[in-house]
């Protein structure tokens, strides 16, 4: 690898929109009353889809959802400085239209659509978790439009969960990459080795721990590269590479990693020429790459690109 210090080349698909998430709104009552009559609502179903036209997601008006915000709806954007801008997300067992979700299509969305679909999957999930109180068991309801619940009965209150995971692309600091693949995968897929952060650990420790205990390599020279949300369910992807020796055994924890290979950049550059469908075997390629929806593909098209 050469002295020019590896980076992103391009900034993650659902890292790309910059939502103004208008937390000032959240507690004030009269303005979100105000605001829902020209408020505009997203709805996703109870499989996390949503409705979309010619690649846009299908917005509809506040009031053909209800007079008022619906007690569990989520106030996800204001697009600008005015009340027409409140984007609303809800939960909607059977919304109209082209439905699709955001593993199939995020990475064809637009920067404001891919965040709307991001913010509200990861917050709609978690109230559908949450309904009852980790300190006394009573039952929560829905505050500050949707951005907390508050417990019926001990008053306290609960916010949107993040679980924070590295994500790591292994190189010999040459021209070799160590990717692994879990035995759930499609036949021939591999990516970038992950995990989530423990607790009192941090990413970089993160990173050499689950690296070792997945695939018995050390890596050292851990840096950072970059982050996305991942809303599947709840996680928040660090972007990380790292040093290993390719010489160094690699023994793969069975229950997790089914194999894990060096593999060429020219083998990373082939299979990256193929389209982001990560869900089939690619025959005739190296591997098949992790979708473009996901960091690890950005990760992999850097490190193919850098000289």
């Amino acid at each position: 690898m050469s002295r020019r210090a590896l980076a992103l080349a391009h900034t993650p698909l659902l890292s790309r929109a910059g939502l103004e998430r208008a937390a000032w709104l959240r507690t004030d009552a009269a303005a979100l009353r105000d605001g829902w009559a020209r408020a505009l609502v997203l709805r996703m179903d109870d499989t996390n889809q949503v409705p979309i036209n010619n690649g846009v997601l299908r917005l509809v008006p506040g009031p053909s959802i209800a007079d008022a915000p619906p007690r569990d709806a989520v106030l996800i954007a204001v697009l600008d400085d005015t009340a027409a801008s409140h984007i609303w997300a809800v939960r909607d067992p059977t919304p109209s239209g082209n439905l699709t979700d955001l593993r199939s299509t995020g990475a064809l969305l637009g920067a404001r659509d891919a965040g709307l679909c991001t913010t509200a999957q990861a917050v709609l999930n978690w109230h559908r978790h949450a309904r009852f109180c980790p300190r006394c068991g009573g039952a929560t309801e829905a505050v500050q439009a949707g951005w907390a619940r508050r417990c019926l009965a001990c008053g306290r209150e609960d916010y949107p969960r993040t679980d924070p995971a590295a994500i790591c692309l292994i190189h010999d600091g040459a021209d070799h990459v160590l990717l692994g693949r879990q035995p759930v995968w499609p036949q021939g897929r591999y990516s970038l080795l992950a995990g989530f952060v423990e607790a009192g650990e941090s990413a970089e420790a993160c990173v050499v721990r689950e690296v070792r205990e997945e695939i018995g390599v050390t890596v050292t020279d851990v840096h950072y590269l970059g982050s996305q949300p991942w809303p599947f369910p709840r996680s928040l992807m660090l972007g990380f590479h790292a040093r290993a020796d390719r010489a160094a055994p690699v023994v793969p924890d069975q229950d997790e990693i089914e194999d894990a290979r060096w593999f060429h950049r020219d083998d990373v550059r082939a299979a990256l020429t193929a389209d982001d469908d990560w869900t089939t075997t690619r025959p005739g390629l190296p591997f098949t790459a992790p979708g473009s929806i996901s960091i690890a593909r950005g990760i992999l098209q850097s490190w193919a690109q850098h000289e």
